[in-house]
């Protein structure tokens, strides 16, 4: 695994992070609320500065390398979160999620997703160690998921994974909602509540979307440590981001092209990395092909910024005289599985 910032440097910076996560998770759990636009925008601010801050602490410690390798992941993750944020409306809706509980719920969903994207980072890295050959495999499958963006042929759908399958069967889980609680007791039997169910839909369901975006990132970084504090940045401003955008998600129109160039360019550049450190005996007989140039990562920050910063003003032009059908965020029902909401039963 390849390392760029000192240990002990790594070491503070994951506590203070956990420490930050345990407090924001408090502090959502003190006073459950719909948060106003002001209140989210605020919050929006404050874990955009704080990566951005995190940033300039990494400039100061490791240099210009691993500072910009934080950046366009940092940003690259972010782009590819927002682009979930559909599917977490689909699953707050597909749940019947209370809107004052949905800040826990994405909260305690994104902790679970962070934990699982640990492990798979980890195995990443130390896949890649072994094998740098797998970057062609990362790179053709970048290639892929952008074509598929690019012709619209990204799936939204939300469609039950196996661990909330597997949850169902060995878990008794009650009808109905009881606050924020994961655990009740209904006619004198101990229950958990639909709750749980929940926070692992959103937990597993973000590790299936990551599945583009963890290679991506690998594609600008080696540095487990920054692949994973990316993670954690781009996912941190997600809660409020969900609350924020609304019926603005409807307008990025464009995102998906966005998106789509920047897998692209990532997916080449894999590609390009491996055939430099090439290893593969049926490929220039096993020797790296040394014409093939390095791509630099300021080169990598202006891709990925100006595709962003292109297709949302594209996007806003686009859609200033459309009318647009605003995100539904769900209201608040008082059983998550009633007959009139014509889903299934949560048991």
């Amino acid at each position: 695994m390849t390392h760029e910032l000192p240990v002990l440097f790594e070491v503070v910076a994951l506590a203070a992070i956990a420490l930050l996560l345990v407090a924001d998770l408090a502090i959502v759990g003190r006073r459950p609320h719909v948060p106003s636009m002001k209140e989210s925008g605020i919050w929006v601010a404050v874990y955009v500065s704080l990566a951005v801050v995190f940033g300039l602490v990494v400039l100061a410690v490791g240099g210009a390398a691993p500072a910009g390798e934080f950046y366009a992941g940092w940003l690259t993750e972010y782009s590819l979160s927002i682009d979930n944020l559909f599917i977490f409306v689909i699953i707050m809706s597909r749940f019947a999620v209370p809107r004052e509980h949905q800040q826990k719920v994405l909260m305690v969903g994104i902790i679970i997703a962070l934990v699982l994207r640990a492990g798979f980072i980890l195995a990443g890295a130390a896949l890649i160690a072994e094998f740098l050959a797998v970057f062609y495999l990362f790179g053709a499958f970048l290639l892929y998921t952008a074509v598929k963006l690019l012709a619209g042929d990204d799936d939204e759908e939300y469609k039950e994974n196996v661990a909330i399958r597997l949850l169902r069967r060995v878990l008794p889980v009650a009808d109905a909602y009881d606050g924020a609680k994961v655990r009740t007791v209904v006619d004198g039997r101990r229950l958990w509540t639909p709750m749980l169910v929940v926070f692992v839909a959103i937990g597993t369901t973000d590790l299936l979307f990551a599945l583009d975006s963890i290679p991506a990132i690998f594609g600008l970084t080696k540095d487990p440590f920054i692949v994973f504090t990316t993670n954690v940045f781009a996912l941190m401003g997600l809660r409020q981001l969900y609350f924020l955008l609304g019926g603005l998600l409807e307008r990025l129109v464009y995102l998906p092209v966005a998106l789509s160039v920047i897998l692209g360019f990532i997916g080449v550049k894999l590609i390009m990395e491996a055939m430099h450190g090439n290893t593969l005996p049926f490929v220039n007989g096993g020797q790296p092909i040394e014409w093939v140039p390095e791509v630099p990562i300021w080169l990598s920050l202006l891709v990925i910024v100006g595709s962003l910063a292109v297709a949302t003003v594209a996007s806003l032009i686009r859609t200033r005289r459309t009318p647009t059908v605003p995100a539904q965020v769900p209201v608040e029902v008082a059983s998550a599985a009633s007959p009139d909401d014509g889903g299934r039963d949560l048991h």
